[in-house]
């Protein structure tokens, strides 16, 4: 049983339960440190913090405190994919190839955008061994993905491309934007210049060096460790699942999360930084049909195109049933978020999470810095249990 530390912040009386389940993860679940936010009709009804950055529990969490959100990013990345959809700079049924020449090999030639956004690509794996820091290369990711073939026939099936996404869809990205006015740019500076810089939010990917002091550091607990078994026995269905998670080695984050390096680079799957708030204010506009407070990030109808089921069924890559739109989780039965159709948003590993509700008009955002269950998180699930109970 951990402690209840100082709770900082505001929260509306009417979302009192969700103050009292925050509480409750650091007394029960023995949270290190964590932000909440919630913005109801475009208002800012719940914003608490509490608890350390550092697992000594010496430095307290501060209002603008940035948490690795892991997973959470692959909602911004998709994101910046829509806006040059929306800007007609991207078509979702063109062969990737269209933007990205050296992606038409080895049986790649037809995939479109559309199967990168959706996990159908075949592409969650390098099967050629990597150097341990690769991820921190962006040409040699892209280079790498560019070269390899499909794990299934593109468009069969689908698979959580858990760290590839971000390379493969950045790299459209990269290559598209050469069509705006401010040219190509990498996925984090589009991020910045298109997205979060006009709308105030605090998420990043790729952390400037004077931010940097604001990163919490990450609690990656020992028995989630990389495992210790020789790829040579493995079948092909189980290097790809190996190598999903760590070729190159630090590619989910495992003995690299507190460093420079890892905070620095732009790994989109991986290493979005963020506050709850920034979280929060993002799926806000989403929330509002991708426009709030006069500024437009996406167009409604490519913003309803990209939150529809579009695959959903047995995961190639988890083993467990999943549901994409394009680059949004939608809800499962084995993985709710309330009771109203239309939500969506994105899990990150440890319990991070960013959502919307349009049909409750909530917008989400949980942050944290302790490693915890991947799948069926408890303090996640204790704090949407409480904010829907409130509605």
């Amino acid at each position: 049983m951990g402690t209840i530390p100082a709770i900082e912040g505001k929260c509306d009386a009417r979302f009192a339960a969700i103050r009292e389940a925050f509480a409750t993860n650091f007394e029960e679940n023995d949270e290190y440190g964590a932000a909440v936010t919630l913005i109801k009709d475009g208002h800012t009804v719940v914003d608490l913090w509490g608890g350390h950055v550092d697992p000594q529990r010496c430095s307290p969490w501060q209002r603008d405190t940035l948490a690795d959100v892991f997973s959470v990013g692959k909602a911004f990345t998709t994101l910046c994919a829509l806006v040059l959809v929306d800007r007609g700079l991207i078509d979702l049924d063109a062969p990737v190839a269209r933007y990205w020449p050296e992606f038409a090999t080895a049986g790649k030639e037809a995939i479109t955008v559309r199967q990168l956004l959706c996990h159908q690509a075949g592409l969650p794996a390098i099967r050629r061994q990597l150097a341990d820091d690769a991820m921190f290369d962006w040409q040699v990711m892209t280079e790498a993905l560019a070269a390899q073939e499909p794990w299934w026939t593109p468009g069969t099936r689908h698979g959580y491309h858990v760290n590839t996404f971000g390379f493969l869809v950045g790299e459209v990205v990269r290559r598209a934007s050469a069509g705006t006015a401010r040219g190509a740019r990498t996925l984090g500076t589009f991020l910045r210049d298109e997205i979060t810089g006009p709308l105030g939010a605090d998420v990043y990917i790729g952390v400037a060096p004077g931010d940097e002091a604001r990163v919490a550091e990450f609690v990656w607990l020992p028995d989630l460790g990389i495992p210790d078994f020789g790829i040579e026995q493995m079948s092909d269905e189980q290097l790809m699942r190996f190598n999903t998670y760590f070729n190159p080695r630090g590619f989910s984050g495992h003995d690299v999360v507190n460093t420079s390096p890892w905070r620095r680079a732009e790994i989109p799957s991986a290493n979005a930084h963020a506050t709850a708030r920034g979280v929060a204010r993002v799926y806000a506009a989403l929330c509002a049909g991708g426009t709030i407070d006069g500024i437009e990030i996406v167009g409604r109808s490519v913003l309803q195109e990209a939150t529809t089921e579009h695959v959903n069924g047995l995961d190639a890559v988890l083993d467990r049933p999943s549901r994409f739109g394009l680059g949004f989780q939608i809800p499962t039965p084995e993985r709710p978020i309330g009771s109203n159709p239309g939500v969506f948003g994105h899990f990150g590993a440890g319990g991070s999470v960013g959502f919307a509700d349009p049909v409750a008009g909530v917008a989400f955002g949980y942050v944290m810095n302790r490693m915890g269950p991947r799948w069926h998180n408890p303090t996640n699930r204790r704090l949407i249990d409480a904010l829907y109970s409130c509605l």
